[in-house]
């Protein structure tokens, strides 16, 4: 809840069911202290887990103060559009500065890059590289490969693509309409192209009705036929937030969680 543990959330930790931890704004205060709590989690737990954070930079940048303020990835879309040997060679930097960052603080992963189509969507927004899939495929690869060269995983989001809608799922239910062969002709493609690079994937929060009746993240089409299957993707894959209003869909919390763990 804050910027050190409490004993609840000690005892969560030593849970063995818990995984991970993902930290937001409110746990920061500056990078001594991160690196602190960073430790203080592994120790409650007493066993490595993952501690992840959102640190794509503009607007969804966890930690400011004492951190490179990165620009939104929208910019080095726009930079790629004038050169795109500047825009690939800032991808690369961003990522590597970011992943480098947080490795340093103690954060294992941050959630990016965000693979999403940009110019329609108001949760993504300016967090897209572009509204072009392919300008997205060469900008993420840049991007990946500057976090892999700091040490740190890659995580392509939001899948099967959230770009496309113009809905926010922290606040609404956000349904796309359109057929399989048009999602794959368009929002996929980043997917498609990077998944022999991506280490994990998050869910989006949409519901597909022309393809199944689940939210993509409760959904077996999704992450079994589509994702390991037609795209043979063998990383993580994540849930993304089960407390966003799209989330219900299934239920209260726990029958989310039991929902995503099936």
């Amino acid at each position: 809840a804050g910027t050190g543990l409490n004993k609840e959330e000690e005892a969560w930790l030593s849970e063995p069911s818990v995984g991970g931890v993902v930290l937001f704004t409110r746990n920061y205060t500056d990078t001594s202290q991160l690196t602190q709590l960073c430790e203080a989690i592994r120790q409650a737990a007493g066993r490595d887990l993952l501690v992840c954070v959102d640190h794509e930079g503009g607007r969804v940048q966890r930690f400011r103060t004492g951190f490179t303020r990165l620009p939104a990835l929208a910019v080095l879309g726009s930079m790629y559009r004038n050169s795109p040997q500047q825009g690939m060679d800032f991808a690369y930097r961003h990522g590597r500065v970011m992943a480098t960052e947080l490795l340093l603080c103690g954060v294992d992963l941050s959630f990016a890059p965000v693979l999403d189509l940009g110019g329609r969507s108001v949760v993504i927004g300016d967090r897209a590289f572009d509204g072009d899939a392919d300008i997205i495929i060469r900008l993420a690869g840049a991007y990946i490969a500057g976090m892999r060269d700091a040490g740190m995983a890659s995580t392509g989001k939001h899948f099967p693509g959230h770009g496309s809608v113009v809905a926010d799922s922290h606040t609404h239910d956000v349904i796309d309409p359109r057929p399989l062969a048009e999602i794959e002709a368009n929002d996929l493609k980043p997917f498609v192209s990077l998944s022999g690079q991506l280490d994990a994937v998050m869910m989006a929060h949409v519901l597909y009705p022309e393809v199944d009746e689940k939210p993509a993240g409760y959904s077996d089409t999704w992450i079994q036929t589509v994702l390991r299957e037609k795209l043979a993707f063998e990383g993580v894959v994540f849930s993304d937030d089960l407390g966003m209003f799209a989330a219900k869909a299934v239920g209260g919390l726990a029958d989310r969680v039991n929902q995503s763990l099936r």
